[in-house]
């Protein structure tokens, strides 16, 4: 009897923690389609973006093939594969995960001062950052970071070292696409004009006046000179720098109003309401959930 190969041990193992794995052929990519799927022409698989009538038992259509069902990873149609696969795969979001790729020392870095600390996992060239959570996969959300969860897989390079944090809203908002350039003949805005932050709004407030001011205009500032594109997530990190001087003050801060004149100053280049009202909110929560 032959020996089982060594990724087919990995991806058993995998599938008994709950993990769907898959196997890699050489150049860490997922073996081509059979000729029943090749090309779409089985309709795809149920849990793809084009659904369809395929169920076809072979390690076909990427990570929509990743299973736990150790039957079928040791079935006989997926036998010839694992002899010649280089690696193992696994689907984050059908294990409830989300892994933030970090490709490079920039974007570790990056990740290091601005999300919250979780399960790291070393990669060739940076990080592959684990957290509790499904959501959308995007890629190049900003330069050298991907999101792998739903509809991707990541490559499986061990368990990794740290605690396991809940997905975080900054991880969240960096999918949400974002349209920063003003319509042609100004922006149409539908938001009032605002209150401008005051010690009125804030009696709970340990800083001076002119400290929150002071900061809370660079910050402004940022936001405004993104006229061509970013300024909903730079709106997103002032919003979380900014809440995040006053995780120590007894409260009530006016972070409302805060929050009021960012939106606007977001909009005023060209983001989307809605969009900068959720880029804003998730970064005033994430300094809430890093403080805490």
């Amino acid at each position: 009897m032959s020996a089982t190969p060594e990724p087919l041990r990995v991806a058993l193992a995998l599938a008994a923690a709950g993990v769907p794995a898959l196997p890699l052929r050489a150049g860490k990519v997922p073996f081509g389609n059979c000729r029943s799927c090749k090309d779409g022409a089985c309709g795809g698989r149920p849990n793809m973006k084009q659904a369809g009538p395929c169920r076809c038992p072979a390690p076909c259509h990427a990570w929509a093939a990743a299973t736990t069902d150790p039957h079928v990873l040791t079935s006989p149609l997926w036998a010839p594969v694992w002899r010649e696969a280089v690696a193992v795969a696994y689907h984050p979001g059908g294990a409830g995960l989300t892994v933030v790729d970090l490709d490079n020392a920039a974007a570790v870095a990056w990740a290091r001062e601005t999300l919250p600390a979780t399960r790291t996992v070393p990669t060739t060239r940076g990080e592959h950052w684990l957290y509790q959570g499904a959501m959308p996969s995007s890629n190049a959300v900003r330069p050298g970071v991907d999101i792998k969860s739903l509809m991707q897989y990541a490559r499986w390079l061990g368990p990794g070292t740290g605690r396991m944090a809940v997905l975080p809203a900054a991880v969240r908002a960096l999918t949400v696409k974002e349209d920063t350039n003003p319509a042609p003949g100004g922006l149409a805005s539908s938001l009032p004009a605002r209150a401008t932050w005051s010690r009125q709004v804030a009696t709970g407030c340990r800083h001076t006046e002119r400290y929150v001011r002071t900061g809370l205009e660079r910050g402004l500032a940022l936001v405004r000179a993104r006229t061509e594109s970013g300024a909903g997530s730079q709106a997103f990190g002032v919003a979380r720098f900014l809440a995040a001087q006053h995780t120590g003050c007894p409260g009530p801060c006016g972070l409302a109003v805060i929050g009021e004149e960012i939106v606007a100053a977001a909009v005023s280049v060209g983001v989307p309401e809605t969009y900068a009202r959720r880029a804003v909110a998730n970064g005033l929560e994430t300094a809430v959930e890093r403080a805490a």
